[in-house]
């Protein structure tokens, strides 16, 4: 760890814990920001969390000391301009004013020591008619007098106008937050290379090191017996994150892989991820044989990874740390849309054990030949990353709190 630059919540009748802490995420697209909040809020096993989500719903179990209430979901529209809802709940000002109650009311009921909000400041702006509420009423006494920190990935997305963003970020930092963690290990990727003013910021920002779950000893047997797979066969898993993007990249994988010719015998798993469109995950099931598994889902991701001999993907957050703990050779194919998975993969690949696939690679033929190849080196990548930085989290939170009690 680097020092560096339900809709209508309820009391709780019982203290469970020394700390009490309300985490609030916010996903719009995937899960990805879900997973990684929900990993961190699993290392504060001492503590009691109230994990608040607004978004699609995940239906993930949650740790006994963890209880989640879940906002009204909104989301933002595919050109990420404006907020959205389904209509059959209400109007997005209905749901804004009901979420907006709700989040005010949970804080007046628990009055928490800790308030940590993922990636806002630097992204969730729509999201500000609620949180603001929070912030001030935190600062002007009528909220009880909460900690407030910020929870960022590695990477920030481009901006348009930069020194307009990057001026809101500081001004909101400065005024309303009262520490940064960064879940990035800053011998790989820092934040200043995605955020120019780090020096601007006055409160204390912290590199905790990346989130992810580990695999289990063993697992790497127990998920290749449940797949029928033994030790002289190769398995690729391939995935999509939370499948709203993706499709075109999985239906790739599944063509190229009826031209692998290998002496093994060779399997596919397919994730298409939970929110991919129904038509699309009809037509990749439909693609299926005996040794093609199509699912949309399981918890138990970085247990398959473990199992697999060549990982397919896109280049999220969540995924990249998965493929890192799980030591899977991988190819992977960043979103296009921004900077973000493009960089991270940039830089896990100069390690090592990952290629980065462009579009020309989608061709099945041209991709066959990139997935035997990697199939037939079978290196097991050996890579240098602190991945634990849901536990250095906890860490520099325990510590830095205690010293905020004493003063």
């Amino acid at each position: 760890m680097n020092l560096g630059t339900s809709a209508f919540p309820f009391c709780s009748l019982e203290l469970i814990s020394d700390m009490k802490i309300v985490y609030y995420c916010q996903h719009v697209l995937g899960m990805g920001h879900y997973f990684r909040s929900l990993e961190i809020c699993k290392a504060f096993k001492d503590h009691e969390v109230i994990l608040v989500s607004g978004g699609m719903s995940m239906n993930m179990p949650v740790p006994g000391h963890v209880r989640e209430v879940s906002l009204l979901p909104l989301r933002m529209d595919p050109d990420f301009s404006r907020l959205e809802s389904d209509s059959d709940i209400g109007t997005v000002e209905q749901i804004k004013a009901a979420r907006k109650q709700a989040l005010y009311d949970l804080f007046l009921c628990e009055c928490p020591d800790l308030f940590m909000v993922e990636l806002f400041p630097f992204g969730r702006k729509a999201f500000g008619f609620e949180l603001i509420p929070i912030f001030d009423g935190i600062r002007q006494g009528r909220l009880c007098p909460s900690r407030v920190v910020c929870s960022l990935r590695d990477v920030l997305v481009e901006k348009n106008d930069i020194q307009a963003y990057e001026s809101r970020v500081i001004a909101a930092l400065n005024q309303w937050f009262d520490a940064l963690l960064i879940h990035s290990d800053a011998a790989i990727i820092k934040l200043d290379e995605t955020f120019s003013r780090m020096t601007d910021i006055r409160i204390p920002v912290v590199y905790t090191g990346f989130v992810t779950p580990r695999p289990l000893k063993g697992d790497r047997a127990v998920m290749r017996h449940k797949f029928g797979i033994d030790d002289d066969s190769r398995l690729i898993v391939a995935s999509a994150g939370g499948g709203k993007v993706g499709f075109l990249l999985l239906d790739a994988v599944i063509r190229a892989f009826e031209m692998i010719t290998l002496e093994a015998d060779v399997h596919l798993w397919v994730f298409t991820g939970p929110f991919m469109e129904s038509d699309s995950v009809r037509h990749l099931q439909e693609m299926g044989t005996d040794r093609i598994l199509v699912s949309r889902f399981t918890p138990d991701f970085t247990a398959c990874l473990s199992a697999a001999d060549l990982s397919v993907s896109m280049a999220g957050y969540n995924t990249c740390m998965n493929i890192l703990a799980a030591r899977v050779p991988s190819l992977v194919w960043p979103f296009a849309q921004n900077r973000e998975q493009r960089l991270r993969a940039e830089r896990i690949a100069e390690m090592g054990g990952m290629r980065i696939l462009e579009d020309a690679d989608l061709e099945p033929k041209r991709l066959a030949g990139i997935m035997t190849r990697n199939l037939t080196e079978g290196a097991c990548p050996g890579y240098s990353v602190d991945l634990d930085g849901a536990v250095h989290s906890l860490d520099w939170i325990q510590a830095w709190m205690e010293t905020q009690r004493n003063d």
